[in-house]
């Protein structure tokens, strides 16, 4: 599991850290990640990305795309979904 962000690398380390985030948080400063996933979109001053979850199968292959919205329930939502893939296998 990993993240991707806009943001420099430095500004990924804080939010890792004051969020705890346990995942590897990649840095997107080109912007070439996001566009291929379909997460940009324009901002007033600069882009920016709309939250999303993309759960990779055990094939390789995106099996669910997840636009984010309750950022509470969201982990167990996907950690489900997680275990009914490896159930399937």
């Amino acid at each position: 599991m990993l993240g991707a962000s806009f943001d420099p690398v430095d500004a990924n380390l804080k939010f890792a850290d004051e969020h705890q985030f346990p995942y590897p948080l990649l840095s997107d400063l080109d912007h070439e990640v996001g566009p291929a996933y379909g997460v940009e979109q324009e901002g007033d001053k600069r882009q920016f990305a709309r939250r999303h979850t993309f759960l990779i199968g055990p094939d390789g292959r995106l099996a669910k795309t997840y636009e984010v919205t309750d950022f509470a329930g969201h982990p167990e939502e996907v950690i489900a979904d997680f275990r009914e893939l490896q159930a399937a296998r």
